[in-house]
This record gives C-alpha cells, sequence and structure tokens, in this order.
C-alpha cells in the first residue's frame, strides 16, 4: 500500500481488536464502476424521508469523473454535500455539476499517493457504503506489465455497510483535504459533527436496505459479464469474468457480516455455523463439494427472515418469493444454495415452512443446516444469558449449556429434527465436552474457490426437493 494513501491510513491506524474484518479482494476496474453505481443506486432511489448523505469520492484523474458528471448531479440533488478527489484536466472545473453549491472539487497533486486510489464513501443516518481501493502498482502487476487496456486495471482494497468504519475513513479523508483546502475541511467537518449526532453509534442499514442493494450490486455485475460476452477486445476475458463471478459472491457475505454485525448477542453466528457444519459433515463423511456447499450455505443462512415454524402450512403449500433468497438465484452457481436455505424451516414431521416437505423428502442440506445453526443459536443463546448474570460464572457452565441444548434436541428428535442427524450431533457435542475445538474455517479461500469451480458448483445433489422459482 502507499505510504500517505487513505487505505494505507486506515489500515495502520486499527490497532484495536476489529468488529469488521477488512475482507481484501482484487477489483477490475468495470467491477468497481459496477459496485460504485449500485452502492450510489440507493441515493436515487431512496424514500424522500431519507436523510441526504455526504458523500467523499475519489475518482484517481478528472477524466473519470467527466465520465459520471451527470449522473452525479443527480447524486447532488439527493445528497448534503459532495467531494470529489481528483487530479484536474480539461473541464474538470468547468462541467455544470462542478458549479453547483454542494459539490466540492479537490485538485490532486500527481505525486498525492491519493490520486492512485479509487474511493466512494457514502455516509448518512440511514444509510452507509464505502469501497476503497488503491490500484496495483506496475510491480504488483508482475512480468505482463501494465495492462494498455483500461478495463484491464485491477484494484486492491474492500468494500463494507460498517457506518462506523465508513466515519473514520471519512475523517482520513478530510484530514487529507485539509492538505489542500482547509475551508473546505471545515466545511465538511461541521457537517459530518451533525450526521454524528444523528447517527446511532453503531449505525447499519437494515436487513431490506442492505437485500436490495446486494441485489443492485449482482445485477450490475451480470450486465458487465453479459457485455463481455463474445467480445476478444482484450486478453483477460475469462480473468475478469471469474473476477465478477467472485465478487457476485462477496456482495452476498458482505450481506451475512453486516447481519452478524448488528447481533449483539450472537454475533459470531455465521463463523460458529460454518465451524460446527464442517465437523457434522466430516462425521457423517459427506464428499468434499457436499461439505464445501454447506460451509456457503452456513455463511449466508441468516439473510433470509426467521419463519415461524410452528404455524401449519396449508394442504397445497407453495414456497414464497423471499427477496433476500431470490437475490440468491441471480447467481446461477448459487441456486443450489438457495434451496438449501429456503428449506431450513421444514420439520421432519412435515409442520414446517415453507412447503411442508416431511422426512427425507426435506434436502439433507437444508435438515442438517437447520440443525446445526439452531443448536449453535440456543448455545450462543446461554453463553450471553450466563455472561450477563450478577453471579460469578460457573467454570463448567459451558458443558452443562451443551448438554442442556442437546438435551431439547433429543426430545424433539422425529418431530422437528431427523433422529439420525440428532444422533450425530450427541456425537459432536460429546467430542465437543472432551476439548475437541472447532475447525478454523478460512472463509475467504474456501468459500469462495469451490463456487468459481463449475464442476463443484453444478455438481449432483442428494436430494429431490423441488428448486423453487
Amino acid at each position: 500500500m502507499l505510504e500517505g494513501s487513505i487505505l494505507q491510513r486506515l489500515v495502520k491506524g486499527r490497532t484495536e481488536p476489529e468488529t469488521t474484518p477488512l475482507n481484501y479482494g482484487v477489483y477490475y476496474k468495470n467491477t468497481l464502476v459496477a459496485l460504485c453505481h449500485a452502492l450510489e443506486d440507493f441515493i436515487l432511489t431512496a424514500d424522500s424521508g431519507n436523510a441526504a448523505p455526504l458523500v467523499i469520492t475519489a475518482f484517481q484523474r478528472g477524466k473519470w469523473y467527466l465520465e459520471e458528471a451527470e449522473r452525479y448531479a443527480d447524486l447532488a440533488d439527493r445528497s448534503e454535500q459532495i467531494v470529489i478527489m481528483a487530479s484536474p484536466e480539461a473541464g474538470f472545473h468547468e462541467h455544470p455539476t462542478s458549479q453547483r453549491p454542494n459539490v466540492a472539487l479537490v485538485d490532486l497533486a500527481d505525486s498525492d499517493p491519493v490520486a492512485q486510489e479509487w474511493h466512494l464513501m457514502i455516509l448518512s443516518p440511514t444509510y452507509s457504503a464505502m469501497v476503497l481501493c488503491q490500484e496495483l502498482s506496475e510491480a504488483d502487476y508482475g512480468k505482463a506489465g501494465t495492462p494498455s487496456n483500461d478495463l484491464e486495471r485491477k484494484f486492491y482494497g474492500f468494500w463494507t455497510f460498517d457506518a462506523a468504519l465508513v466515519c473514520q475513513t471519512v475523517e482520513l479523508a478530510l484530514d487529507h483535504i485539509g492538505q489542500y483546502n482547509p475551508v473546505l475541511q471545515a466545511q465538511i467537518t461541521e457537517q459530518l459533527t451533525t450526521l454524528r449526532q444523528r447517527t446511532p453509534t453503531q449505525a447499519c442499514p437494515d436487513a431490506a436496505t442492505v437485500g436490495r442493494t446486494v441485489t443492485q450490486v449482482v445485477q450490475y455485475l451480470q450486465t458487465s459479464r453479459d457485455d463481455l460476452k463474445g467480445s476478444l477486445a482484450f486478453r483477460l476475458a475469462d480473468d475478469l469474468d471469474q473476477n465478477l463471478v467472485s465478487n457476485e459472491l462477496q456482495a452476498f457475505l458482505r450481506m451475512a457480516q453486516l447481519v452478524d454485525l448488528i447481533d449483539p448477542i450472537n454475533p459470531l453466528a455465521a463463523s460458529e455455523v460454518v465451524a460446527l457444519i464442517d465437523m457434522m459433515g466430516q462425521l457423517l463423511d459427506l464428499p468434499a463439494w457436499q461439505i464445501q456447499r454447506l460451509r456457503l450455505a452456513g455463511m449466508l443462512h441468516r439473510i433470509a427472515p426467521m419463519a415461524d415454524t410452528s404455524t401449519l402450512v396449508s394442504e397445497a403449500p407453495s414456497c414464497p418469493l423471499v427477496a433476500e433468497v431470490q437475490a440468491l438465484r441471480l447467481m446461477p452457481r448459487m441456486r443450489a444454495v438457495a434451496a438449501i436455505i429456503t428449506h431450513q424451516n421444514e420439520r421432519w414431521d412435515g409442520q414446517g415452512y415453507p412447503a411442508g416437505l416431511a422426512g427425507d423428502s426435506i434436502p439433507l442440506e437444508s435438515r442438517l443446516l437447520a440443525l446445526v445453526a439452531e443448536f449453535q443459536r440456543q448455545v450462543a443463546l446461554t453463553r450471553h444469558r450466563q455472561s450477563t448474570a450478577e453471579v460469578d460464572p460457573d467454570p463448567d457452565a459451558t458443558l452443562v449449556s451443551l448438554s442442556e441444548v442437546l438435551a431439547r434436541f433429543q426430545q424433539e428428535a422425529g418431530q422437528r429434527w431427523d433422529p439420525k442427524l440428532v444422533e450425530m450431533l450427541g456425537l459432536m457435542v460429546m467430542g465437543l465436552q472432551q476439548g475437541m475445538s472447532l475447525p478454523s474455517i478460512p472463509t475467504r479461500i474456501t468459500l469462495g474457490a469451490g463456487l468459481l469451480n463449475p464442476e463443484v458448483a453444478d455438481a449432483a445433489t442428494v436430494f429431490t426437493a423441488p428448486v423453487l422459482s
């Protein structure tokens, strides 16, 4: 990372344990364009009652801003303030959008490391999002050298919905802006102070907002992929296509990460469920491709609202179009995962939701995911109650809570749960009580690699439940 860049300063300043990890990735230029457009679209489509955001961007060069200037005129209509950092070029200051009172331009020096970055920061009390990236250096490109085709340019960084992280980065950007325009820095700092007073400490967009935004991200990325089909214009078309698929997956993982982030009782749900799935998969001797897919379903299982499984289904059950799960179906390689998540509320006795499937007609992967996810949730809830109790915690309380939770599942075996899977759960609990550690699952590697392999993604499933449209 370039010394003095906003990305480098943010990473360098993160010395305390952080709630949200910075999941870095490599993005081609058109991937970033699609991603930024999707995140910006919330501003353009939000209800008038939503607070106008503060928007800070870094476009590298003025000509890239000019390509987006008309769009930024629309964004300015709905924003409190927009600040654009870029190396000045002809027309940069003359464009009508630049003359708007709430649009400010910052001319970056050619030697400024921020001139090598691509940033989008959106901060408001109801919606915050950010893209923070830095272009690869000539050395990073390796033997192939700096690409001649603009679409082949690569950027390293991350994106997030974490409002606290966006706010921290905005402060760094304002400090950098102050080197060029102290008056503008003071003005934006005052606006930031007002925003902070109206923004909760842990403010994050709600699940519905994130769901809409992630769906838009995937649609933009897929449009970019469609534009590449049949194109022989540049040599890395296949690599770029894979990069777009990877970032579609990242969009869903960001959604799942946010669900955990805003849950004070169970903030480790996804990672713990994935670890438990891995252990159960090994006990059941499942094939590697199936465990791989289950891990991904475990990471994403909370993006769909949990249903009331005590409600009886109708005689002619049907599966509703849950928006968050439907978003998964936009990716052909995610349709099997979407089916797993959709059926996680089915019951062994057929009294579940959404299709009223019973026994072995319920997808095995859905049965396993439901069992493990509910077990983890109940253990986490018990753990939270123990940690907030006024009495000193019992050192053996964890073992006791595992046994108590397991007993509940054993009572519901044959009704809510698959009896054979409950037996496997008992073996896993026994191992945990004897000191067995949960496996550590490196999600960025294991969850992405299999999905990008069509042979794994399209592997035959072991269940017969219909894939819902």
